[in-house]
């Protein structure tokens, strides 16, 4: 009978991720919180972190799609063990034109995008009420 360990208890090396994170003028705090958001998400997921990019929005504006922290991440990312991109936000990407750009590169990569809070739909209110049938029909 062999002592190996059960599957469950051996060290799992991969899926390997890497983060992204775009801050303004958040604090040193709020920039630690949102890593560590980035740490549990892969934990909590069985993905490896390998490291997180950071830029701030004054990189964002005066490189615009190519900064050097999204150039960096590309870079990683095209590596061939590279499993995605873990960000807390699609906004973490930047502005709507620069995210959708982004977001473009990125899945032509072939690699996943994960968000931590992906959106939410949109849920429209009827004047029915939640089925959106009208009250006292036929």
């Amino acid at each position: 009978m062999s002592s190996e360990p059960l599957t469950e208890h051996r060290p799992v090396h991969g899926p390997y991720v890497y983060g992204y994170l775009r801050h303004g003028r958040a604090r040193p705090g709020r920039r630690q919180a949102l890593a560590a958001s980035l740490a549990l998400y892969c934990v909590q997921h069985e993905l490896t972190l390998c490291g997180v990019f950071t830029e701030a929005d004054s990189d964002a504006t005066a490189h615009g799609i190519r900064s050097p922290a999204f150039t960096g991440a590309l870079d990683v990312l095209a590596l061939p063990d590279t499993y995605g991109l873990v960000i807390p936000t699609r906004s973490h990407l930047g502005p709507r034109h620069v995210a959708a750009e982004r977001e473009r590169q990125i899945v032509s990569l072939d690699v996943r995008l994960m968000m931590i809070r992906p959106p939410q739909t949109r849920q429209t209110c009827t004047p029915g009420g939640a089925s959106g049938q009208a009250e006292g029909g036929a």
